[in-house]
């Protein structure tokens, strides 16, 4: 199953904390692939763990996205907006047995290899405080990236029943990503190759569903010299959004592209319209990782 609708591709922060460089990669990416197949591009934020998230993270993110020339098509969804449709969803596959309570500690998990084996899967628990799990009975062992070609997943995380909604309540990532891909229309999924392991399960959800997949696209990794990627939680430097156009440079070269040095005098938008009428996926590098230098 493929769609084959116009195209249309997303940006999906989390605001756990400002943007960085490895956010513009995706963010850059995403957009460039999306406008240079005369797509939408749609953007969202991901407010689904609210211990985590930086207060006043969300919209900073949105005014550092216009600063950067990144101009979304459509409404910003949140999905803080969107728990009656997800909890709507756990429901249905609990009442129709595709779903189940789970009261296993991350502890007992870990006793067996770190894979979950299934252990509540018959005991037909009513617990409300227990996580829910989706019941996986069709695994997806490989997928096709667009980058890197035939993925193959490892086969315990493949036929692993794996949570939809955590024990402390909040809902899981990749529930909530493909309830809100599937809103938006998304046909692909551009992102960084630290979520190849997510895509098995979006697949099956996608499968669960009866919907079409979306075609996948995933980023080399921008890492720090010790083997770390970039993130929040290892205290990446935000991007600088009064002094856009030399990381927006910095992010065309790291995608394996070599714009004009005076480009960097241009604007914004000139520098991405650049990086639109240049983008070719054959340009990306084929790794999962780029060391950078700072």
């Amino acid at each position: 199953m493929t769609n084959t609708n116009q195209y249309v591709g997303r940006f999906a922060p989390s605001p756990t904390g400002l943007l960085h460089f490895r956010s513009l990669i995706a963010a850059l990416g995403s957009y460039l692939q999306a406008k240079s197949q005369q797509g939408k591009w749609i953007v969202r934020i991901e407010d689904l763990d609210p211990p985590r998230e930086m207060l006043g993270a969300a919209d900073d993110i949105l005014r550092t996205l216009e600063a950067f020339g990144f101009m979304w098509d459509g409404d910003i969804i949140y999905q803080s907006l969107r728990h009656d449709v997800y909890q709507a969803q756990i429901e249905t596959w609990l009442t129709q047995g595709n779903a189940y309570y789970c009261q296993c500690s991350r502890k007992n998990i870990q006793q067996t290899d770190g894979f979950y084996p299934g252990t509540c899967r018959t005991l037909n628990q009513r617990h409300s405080n227990g996580a829910v799990r989706l019941q996986v009975d069709t695994p997806i062992t490989h997928f096709d990236d667009l980058l890197h070609g035939r993925i193959e997943l490892p086969l315990a995380l493949a036929r692993e029943d794996f949570i939809i909604r955590h024990r402390n309540g909040l809902f899981a990532y990749n529930l909530a990503v493909v309830l809100d891909d599937i809103e938006q229309g998304i046909t692909d999924v551009v992102r960084g190759t630290d979520l190849i392991e997510s895509t098995g399960h979006q697949m099956i959800l996608y499968q669960q569903l009866g919907h079409p997949f979306v075609r996948y696209l995933h980023l080399p990794l921008a890492i720090t010299d010790n083997g770390h990627k970039l993130s929040k939680q290892n205290h990446a430097p935000a991007i600088d959004k009064h002094n856009p156009r030399p990381a927006l440079m910095a992010a065309l070269r790291f995608l394996g592209f070599s714009p004009p040095t005076e480009l960097v005098i241009e604007n914004v938008e000139q520098i991405l319209q650049w990086g639109i009428t240049h983008w070719q996926l054959k340009q990306l590098p084929k790794t999962t990782a780029i060391t950078l230098a700072f």
